[in-house]
């Protein structure tokens, strides 16, 4: 599973960035390879039509700054537009515009039939758009279950799995993906599961704009992008000042649980919880706890772990 969201890890990571990337994060969203961006989706406006025999040098400055603001008018438009009616928001927030490095990176990918079906049929009643709007009631959302907030899903196995296991409990999952949002739909639908619903967009706006203090039962990150690089650990999700977002909204007692099969990623995660003083070891050693009997051994952790990969799991409660 990834973060996110709200994002994947660049190629050559671990198993971890197979599954997706999520949603979210100081520094922002959910990262790694990307499909077409806006601007190569664009069809040629009537400005270039009329131009488009003429030499670029017998352009004036006027006529090509005139080009050049309407082509980001229309990648802007086309940011804003849903891909699927009545679907998720490809931009619910606007959250671009927040200059904060992002811990994923939306994505463009292909969306099955199938997925896109879900999409159009099932959102109306169990998606939502991040938009920091409003603040989310989550007993009426959840018919009074208990809440456990998830970001990133990829897509969406291991998550529907926990819902079908656990009817009790209600999984916001958040992830910016469209691929692995309609997915999880249609998982959900096909077990008889009306105890998770899908979140799209940015996860610190989320928890920072639109839950209400101790809302939250648990959160779960599994697998989040490692960005391994140097350079690049400032991306990841689980940083200081995340957990302290995320404290506020749990409830005394909640249980953060971590998991991901990069070692360097996995120390840091133990050193950032162990250090915080909102958040207690639930390892009686101070250190990794095994994994619980409600994670899911997912197929991307099997071939990480065929691999000879390590998984370590971390859960920390709220105090």
């Amino acid at each position: 599973m990834s973060e996110q969201p709200l994002n994947p890890s660049p190629a050559g990571t671990p198993d971890d960035a197979a599954a997706g990337t999520a949603p979210v994060a100081p520094g922002p969203s959910a990262s790694g390879p990307t499909g077409s961006t806006a601007a190569d989706a664009l069809p040629a406006g009537p400005a270039a039509d009329a131009t488009s025999d003429a030499a670029p040098d017998a352009l004036s400055d006027e006529d090509a700054a005139a080009r050049r603001a309407a082509s980001f008018e229309r990648a802007r438009r086309l940011r804003q537009e849903p891909r699927f009616p009545g679907g998720p928001a490809a931009d619910p927030a606007g959250s671009h515009h927040e200059r904060r490095i992002r811990s994923f990176q939306p994505r463009r990918s292909r969306v099955t039939t199938g997925q896109q079906e879900s999409l159009e049929r099932l959102w109306p009643q169990w998606g939502l758009d991040i938009d920091g709007k409003r603040v989310l009631d989550l007993a009426e959302l959840f018919g009074g279950l208990p809440v456990v907030l998830e970001i990133g899903f990829g897509m969406g196995e291991a998550t529907a799995q926990m819902a079908a296991d656990d009817p009790g409990t209600g999984i916001l999952a958040v992830d910016v993906h469209t691929p692995g949002q309609g997915n999880l739909l249609g998982l959900a639908e096909k077990a008889g599961s009306t105890n998770v619903r899908v979140a799209n967009g940015d996860a610190v706006i989320l928890l920072r704009e639109m839950l209400a203090p101790e809302s939250l039962d648990g959160l779960r990150v599994y697998f989040p992008d490692p960005w391994p690089k140097a350079r690049h650990h400032k991306r990841r999700l689980i940083q200081p000042d995340f957990l302290d977002l995320v404290a506020p909204v749990l409830r005394p007692g909640a249980i953060v649980h971590c998991a991901t099969d990069w070692e360097p990623y996995a120390e840091q995660m133990l050193e950032v919880l162990t250090a915080h003083p909102r958040f207690e070891n639930t390892a009686a050693d101070g250190g990794y706890a095994p994994r619980p009997a409600f994670r899911p051994l997912t197929r991307f952790e099997g071939q990480g772990l065929d691999k000879g990969h390590v998984v370590h799991d971390l859960l920390f409660a709220r105090v």
